[in-house]
């Protein structure tokens, strides 16, 4: 297995081009399941979880051709072979579940195996299944699979979500584009990835207000068409540059961010003495003394502060100066990378779904191992303000979100390479 070296202790000066959303992007490969007429995605990101998104849609016979060095998707659905989801490639990537309310509010029937991925919770898709139950689908769980049929058509219906989902959302937001009658999505996710679906499947001619906000309403059409659409800007890839330079000193500009992506971050950010401005191309971010300061963080659904961003937050507040506590309220098994940063000389006591981590003047190198996507890259920013050299074991999770890390880095003076595995 490949992992990753890095040298501490050099300040990042420059610009990184952050790329397309991978969550986003995962939203809005299924979309074309929809539709005969052709999908084109542009600023895609080039990343394992897009290629196994891939390789489940062509196995489904949908036809996926990536242009311009994978930045942009051309996928049609106009000649597909099958309604089934087999587990060897459903079981890589938890997001496959989108494949399952396309597929049934098109053909009318669909079999997906339950899916796997990254061992951060639970993540049941309950929410999932009774969104599409509410919609008139009729469903059954047997060998593993989930066996979905809607002999008549899915029909409109009232979702009302007990938590706050973004896969259930968007599944239920893609279903409900071709039922019959009005559908309404009450306690809908807010994030921006949801925003950029509902804003692609409206260029495909669907009928949808209300993106952005708890309660989305969706007016069923007969078919939707063809569309080109951008994926928006990565927020996590965004905020875990953002904090790169705060990690070891210098100044480093995220090409293509934006303040409205990240707001309750930035809040923190600048609570924790760092510098963010908005600028032409982007964002530009700086430690504003020699040592940040200590801040709480609560993790929320989206406006609040991301979970995909506590990992990396909590590497950071380890030299902070004093005390922080990190409540996780997403994922009940998301402090995995607590002891690999303690073994960097980090001081972190966790409790449950709390972590207090008492800032300390120094990290130092040592070799680590990835325990999941988000874990992987808080270690390698870790490992830029560490006293010697830092081995970051099994980063293929790093691969699954984050594309050409250690040629980013680098580039703004980051000693960090990727060692070979054999």
């Amino acid at each position: 297995m490949d992992s990753i070296l890095v040298t501490g202790g050099h300040a990042l000066n420059g610009t990184i081009p952050i790329a397309g959303a991978k969550n986003a992007c995962l939203a809005l490969m299924p979309a074309t399941l929809l539709t005969d007429d052709p999908l084109t995605l542009t600023n895609a990101p080039r990343l394992s979880d897009i290629a196994t998104m891939t390789a489940l849609l062509k196995s489904l016979g949908a036809e996926v051709t990536a242009l311009q060095s994978g930045q942009v998707l051309a996928m049609s659905s106009h000649a597909l072979t099958s309604q089934r989801a087999d587990y060897d490639i459903v079981r890589k990537m938890r997001a496959s579940i989108l494949v399952l309310g396309p597929l049934l509010a098109r053909f009318g029937h669909a079999e997906v195996s339950l899916p796997g991925g990254c061992a951060i919770g639970a993540r049941p898709v309950d929410l999932h299944l009774a969104g599409l139950e509410a919609l008139g689908a009729e469903l059954e769980l047997r060998d593993g699979y989930v066996h979905a049929k809607a002999p008549g058509g899915l029909r409109g219906g009232r979702v009302v979500f007990p938590i706050v989902s973004v896969g259930a959302t968007e599944n239920v937001l893609m279903a409900a584009t071709l039922a019959k009658g009005t559908t309404v999505i009450e306690n809908a996710a807010r994030e921006p990835e949801i925003v950029d679906l509902a804003q692609c499947l409206r260029r495909m001619g669907a009928r949808i207000e209300g993106e952005g906000s708890a309660r989305i309403t969706i007016e069923g059409v007969d078919a939707l068409h063809g569309a080109t659409h951008p994926v928006v800007t990565d927020r996590i890839e965004l905020g875990t540059y953002m904090l790169a330079p705060a990690f070891c000193g210098g100044e480093v500009e995220c090409l293509g961010g934006r303040i409205e992506l990240v707001q309750s971050f930035c809040e923190k950010l600048d609570e924790a003495g760092i510098h963010v401005e908005q600028t032409e191309r982007g964002l530009k971010v700086a430690r504003r003394g020699d040592r940040i300061r200590a801040v709480d963080i609560e993790t929320q659904p989206f406006p609040g502060f991301p979970t995909d961003l506590q990992a990396q937050m909590m590497a950071l507040l380890c030299t902070a100066d004093g005390t922080s506590v990190l409540e996780e309220k997403i994922f009940e098994n998301r402090f995995m990378h607590a002891p690999e940063l303690i073994r960097m000389g980090a001081r972190i006591d966790v409790h449950g779904g709390h972590a207090t981590v008492t800032g300390v003047e120094r990290l130092r190198g040592a070799p680590v191992m990835a325990t999941d996507l988000r874990a992987s890259v808080s270690l390698i920013l870790a490992g830029l303000a560490a006293e010697g050299e830092t081995v970051v074991n099994r980063v293929y999770h790093l691969d699954r979100g984050y594309e050409r890390v250690e040629e980013k880095l680098s580039a703004c003076g980051a000693k960090i390479e990727r060692i070979r595995g054999t």
